[in-house]
């Protein structure tokens, strides 16, 4: 059996249908970004897709803390948390991010990723007949979690209440049940009715979990989501973060009362099994969370930033979804032309903005995904909107009406 000879077949039907993943080799300059050089071409370009919403993985309070932590307690954990690597800075990264969500705890991952699954995938296990409500557009890390613990999973259309209701409706009041969502919803961009899903839940007796990855740092007063910002937070359950995106460094983690995050503590093996978070990671992040507790220039610099991008390609007539969040999908329906607009858009014009293709969107909604940052200049905003005027002329592509 030629088994490489099988793994090329299937690399090679992404290639045909233009949704093979190409890695970028991107080398970013603290004190320079959105600025970074592209080793693939040779020369310094503009990154438009980052997730480093607000650029902390360059401020100085959090690059300090960093030197600091590594100076004092070197590169590693240590080993697990049970065994040796539970470390002063993770418990008061965990204690500040329990205040932040104003939760009684909060429990530490190596990614958003592991703690959707271990948490999902834990609590869903080993409540006896629980069933699990996700929505039809939540993340993989979720749905990877929910299919690991192997209870009753319904799937509702997105951001629809009825359906949800109808399926809460069906099985009976005294069943476990978790209403697994998230805010802010990465590629389109748009926010989940939290309040009412809240209602739903109180009435036929369900937890909810809130995935705020694309919210945390960029809402609320303090940067602790869009529950926060609406006045929510203590109507969920559980709300889940990451470290590695308005936060700019690397982690995740969820908030919830002391016997939940305790369950999940002792109970998931991917976080029990898992060798901690660098000391110097946690102490980074602890210094990002405390600055954005307190300053609102970085979001109010990125608010900006989306305002006057969204308003020059209204001008152009770009086609992109207006939504209420941060995130600017320029629509363009087609992977292979996708993937050539994001190649014309780096090699002739400097601007890096990575093509998202099935199986991240639908088949037919292939977009390129903007986050522009308080970093990004005026000057910036219109050299990429500039650019994109080009592609579209040259490509002969519709225009937003």
């Amino acid at each position: 059996m030629d088994y490489d000879a099988l793994f090329q077949k299937a690399l090679d039907g992404l290639h045909a249908d233009g949704s093979y993943r190409y890695f970028a080799e991107l080398e970013r300059k603290a004190g320079q970004f959105p600025r970074a050089f592209h080793h693939g071409i040779g020369r310094e370009v503009t990154i438009w897709c980052s997730n480093d919403y607000l650029a902390m993985g360059q401020q100085p309070d959090v690059l300090a803390a960093m030197h600091k932590a590594l100076d004092e307690t070197g590169a590693g954990a240590g080993g697990t948390r049970n065994i040796s690597g539970t470390n002063h800075y993770h418990v008061a990264l965990e204690t500040e991010l329990a205040s932040l969500h104003g939760k009684e705890s909060a429990l530490l991952f190596n990614s958003g990723y592991l703690s959707n699954w271990v948490t999902l995938g834990t609590i869903a296990a080993r409540i006896k007949d629980c069933v699990v409500l996700s929505d039809a557009l939540n993340h993989a890390s979720m749905i990877e979690g929910i299919r690991h613990s192997r209870a009753e999973k319904r799937i509702f259309r997105h951001n629809d209440l009825e359906d949800l209701e109808r399926h809460l409706k069906e099985i009976p009041l005294d069943v476990p049940k978790i209403i697994a969502f998230e805010s802010v919803y990465s590629m389109d961009g748009d926010v989940a009715p939290i309040e009412a899903i809240c209602d739903l839940a109180d009435q036929y007796g369900a937890m909810t979990y809130l995935d705020e990855v694309h919210a945390v740092g960029m809402y609320g007063s303090q940067g602790g989501g869009m529950a926060q910002e609406l006045g929510l937070e203590h109507r969920l359950t559980v709300i889940e973060g990451t470290l590695g995106k308005a936060f700019g460094v690397v982690g995740g983690y969820i908030a919830a009362s002391a016997p939940l995050c305790d369950f999940v503590r002792s109970f998931g093996s991917g976080f029990i099994f898992s060798t901690s978070l660098p000391p110097m990671i946690a102490a980074g992040v602890l210094a990002s969370v405390k600055h954005l507790k307190k300053s609102s220039t970085e979001r109010d610099g990125q608010k900006k930033a989306v305002a006057l991008l969204r308003q020059k390609l209204g001008q152009a007539r770009i086609p992109y979804i207006m939504n209420p969040s941060h995130i600017v999908p320029v629509m363009v329906g087609d992977a292979k032309l996708c993937r050539a607009l994001s190649d014309d858009l780096l090699k002739r014009f400097g601007h890096y903005i990575q093509p998202i293709n099935y199986p991240t969107v639908p088949r037919g909604t292939e977009r390129l995904r903007l986050t522009p940052g308080p970093l990004h200049s005026e000057a910036d905003i219109e050299a990429v909107v500039q650019a994109l005027s080009t592609l579209w002329k040259d490509y002969k592509l519709e225009y937003a009406a």
